[in-house]
C-alpha cells in the first residue's frame, strides 16, 4: 500500500491524461471522447507550438479539469520567475521546471494562486547510458533523489520522477513531496517506444507516486474512455 497521503488526492484526479497531439482541436476532441473518464490533463511543448494553447488551457479550466503545463522552464531565473507569475493567472495546477537551484527558487518565489511547481529529476527517455554521455558519474537512482532535495530546498512543491526511482525517494524525502510518475503503461500496453524507464500504475502507486501521467495507452486506444476508466479501475484497486 502506499503510504498516507496528506492531501487526501481523490483517487479519480490520480490519473493525468497527457494530451500530446499537434493541436488544440484534437486535443479538445480527445477530452471530450474521454469524458468523466479523467479530471485532469497535461498539456505540454508540443500543443504550445500551435496557435490555441493558452485558450485550449482555459477550455479545460472551463470544463471543470484540473491542467497540469509540461513546459520545463529553462532560463535564466528572472525570465522563469516571470513565466511562472504569469502562468499562475491562468488557473493551472501544475507546472514543471528544470535547471540549476537559482532557476528552481525563482520558480518556486513566483508561483501564486495555487499553482505547484515540479522539478524535473530525469526524463524518462534517458537510460544509464544517456546519463554517462551527458557527463553524470552516478547512477539514475542517485541523480534523482539529488535533484529532489534540491528541488525541497528551493521550495518546489514537488519532483516529475519515472516510478522505478519513487520507492527510494520516498524512503528519504518527506513526505509532503508530490511526486508525478510519467512513463506509466498498464500490463497490455508494454510497447515503450522512446521511454525507457516504466512502470505499471499498481506497481507506481504502491511505490509511493501519487500521480500517473499516461499519454499514449489512452490516446491511442480504440475506445479512449474505456481505457481511461481501466486505469481508473486499476488505481482504485491499487489503493485498496
Amino acid at each position: 500500500m502506499p503510504p498516507a497521503n496528506p492531501c487526501a488526492i481523490p483517487a479519480a484526479e490520480r490519473l493525468i491524461v497527457a494530451l500530446d497531439l499537434p493541436e488544440p482541436a484534437a486535443a479538445r476532441a480527445l477530452v471530450e471522447r474521454i469524458g468523466d473518464a479523467a479530471r485532469f490533463y497535461k498539456i505540454g511543448m508540443e500543443l504550445c507550438m500551435s496557435p490555441g494553447f493558452f485558450e485550449l488551457l482555459d477550455w479545460l479550466r472551463g470544463q471543470g479539469k484540473k491542467v497540469f503545463v509540461d513546459l520545463k522552464f529553462f532560463d535564466i531565473p528572472e525570465t522563469v520567475a516571470r513565466a511562472v507569475r504569469a502562468l499562475s493567472e491562468r488557473g493551472a495546477q501544475f507546472c514543471t521546471v528544470h535547471g540549476n537551484q537559482a532557476i528552481m527558487q525563482a520558480a518556486a518565489g513566483a508561483k501564486a494562486h495555487g499553482l505547484k511547481v515540479l522539478a524535473v529529476t530525469a526524463l524518462t527517455s534517458l537510460d544509464r547510458g544517456d546519463l554517462e554521455d551527458l557527463g553524470f558519474q552516478c547512477d539514475v537512482e542517485t541523480l534523482v533523489l539529488s535533484r529532489a532535495r534540491r528541488a525541497l530546498a528551493a521550495g518546489c512543491d514537488g519532483v516529475v520522477s519515472s516510478g522505478l526511482e519513487v520507492a527510494r525517494l520516498r524512503a528519504e524525502a518527506p513526505r509532503e513531496l508530490i511526486v508525478v510518475t510519467p512513463g506509466i503503461r498498464p500490463l497490455d500496453n508494454r510497447e515503450v517506444a522512446d521511454q525507457k524507464r516504466v512502470m505499471t500504475p499498481t506497481r507506481a502507486l504502491q511505490a509511493g507516486a501519487d500521480y500517473l501521467v499516461v499519454g499514449r495507452p489512452i490516446r491511442d486506444a480504440a475506445d479512449p474512455r474505456a481505457a481511461a476508466l481501466a486505469i481508473q479501475a486499476e488505481i482504485a484497486a491499487a489503493l485498496g
